[in-house]
């Protein structure tokens, strides 16, 4: 992304993919250039409008300075976030950094980190942080301290300094994230385990799953629901009554959702989605997305023929748009309860093998018009453990 000042033309580029996508930077790379020119301004007295950072993946960072407050005892300033071709809803909000002085040096550098506006604060356990502590991961805070502290040594500076980072937009751009399902409220998380930004978004998306279910797992929870996203999540309050607090929001990615709960040593999951996506299960896809696969009405058409159905029906299914008007072209012909028992019994089939025998998965099935089309067998037993779990937790 190129900007223009003036006559200028500033160059954000700092590398692409194979395939050719940008980079960009992290809030934790962010936060932590703003931290080391506010120290640098600091100690120095001069305005600095551009700041050097080596991010822990080994690219060099010249990062631009932006709204600069300076007073004796202490300097704020801003670097802005920079997603490259990521999606990313943080992409240019600007993290500030407040570096302070303590009035008294003490024997021994020291640098306390906190969060300020639009930083979340951590209200479950699971994360990296203790539940109180500002949302800001690991690699950050060390990237953070570690510049500050570069900076003290070489000022001879030997005391206490307090740095606190603050994202004006941050509570309001948070909504938009997994932040508030994850407990972390108020703002935004500092994020970055290499500083760059790399667009991938599916990894991050995963990351995010896995973290959800870590929560629950740390919690006291070993079995839980699994929803692609939020017509799941509708149907699960709205249509069969259960607190969705149980509930992880898998989006496309049933196979790396049974796979996280297999690792975190999860004992079952319950997955319950729209048939849109899940009749995809019953041909082995565990990506639903689109452009991974659509064999939506090839297996429904498949399995209409397995119920008796001519070729006119099989040729009127596989022409048919959505799965709304394959669901209603087997109801009118009568073939619609067969047809699910079987879908049902090839999901059930496909779940066990990427499952194994240590977790117990099943699935619920449902559609707009008709409520649930079809559940494994053991689809309710599943729910019975999930919310007997809950009233044993309460």
């Amino acid at each position: 992304m190129d900007k223009e000042i003036g006559k200028e033309t500033v160059t954000r580029e700092i590398g692409r993919t194979r395939s050719g996508l940008r980079y960009g930077w992290t809030t934790g790379s962010c936060a932590a250039a703003a931290a080391k020119a506010a120290a640098q301004m600091l100690f120095s007295g001069e305005e600095i409008r551009q700041v050097r950072l080596m991010t822990p993946k080994g690219i060099e960072l010249y990062l631009d300075v932006e709204d600069v407050t300076r007073m004796p005892d202490r300097v704020q300033c801003a670097v802005r976030k920079y997603s490259g071709d990521d999606p990313d809803v943080t992409d240019g909000l600007l993290v500030y950094a407040k570096v302070e002085k303590d009035a008294e040096e003490s024997f021994g550098l020291r640098v306390i980190l906190d969060g300020g506006t639009g930083v979340g604060r951590v209200t479950k356990p699971g994360l990296e942080q203790q539940i109180g502590q500002a949302a800001i991961n690991k690699v950050p805070r060390r990237m953070i301290t570690e510049e500050v502290e570069r900076i003290c040594r070489a000022c001879g500076y030997c005391g206490e300094m307090k740095v606190t980072i603050s994202i004006p937009d941050g509570e309001e751009t948070a909504k938009k994230t997994f932040n508030p399902r994850l407990g972390i409220v108020g703002g935004l998380s500092v994020l970055g385990t290499s500083g760059i930004v790399e667009p991938m978004s599916e990894k991050a998306l995963t990351d995010t799953i896995y973290l959800e279910m870590k929560m629950l797992r740390e919690s006291g929870y070993s079995c839980c629901y699994a929803v692609p996203g939020n017509y799941g999540m509708d149907f699960l309050t709205d249509q069969l009554g259960i607190n969705p607090d149980l509930a992880v929001k898998c989006s496309n990615y049933v196979g790396d959702t049974i796979d996280d709960a297999k690792l975190l040593g999860m004992k079952g999951l319950l997955l319950i989605g729209h048939v849109g996506k899940f009749i995809k299960l019953a041909a082995g896809v565990m990506n639903t997305h689109s452009r991974t696969a659509d064999c939506r009405m090839e297996v429904f058409a498949s399995h209409a023929a397995m119920a008796g159905a001519d070729a006119a029906a099989v040729k009127e299914i596989m022409s048919c748009l959505n799965t709304a008007e394959a669901v209603k072209i087997l109801k009118g012909k009568g073939l619609l309860q067969n047809v699910m028992k079987t879908v049902m019994e090839r999901i059930t089939f496909y779940l066990r093998q990427r499952a194994g025998d240590e977790l117990e998965t099943g699935a619920v099935v449902f559609s707009d018009e008709e409520g649930i089309l079809g559940q494994t067998e053991n689809a309710d037993k599943l729910l019975g453990l999930i919310e007997r779990q809950r009233k044993e937790q309460e």
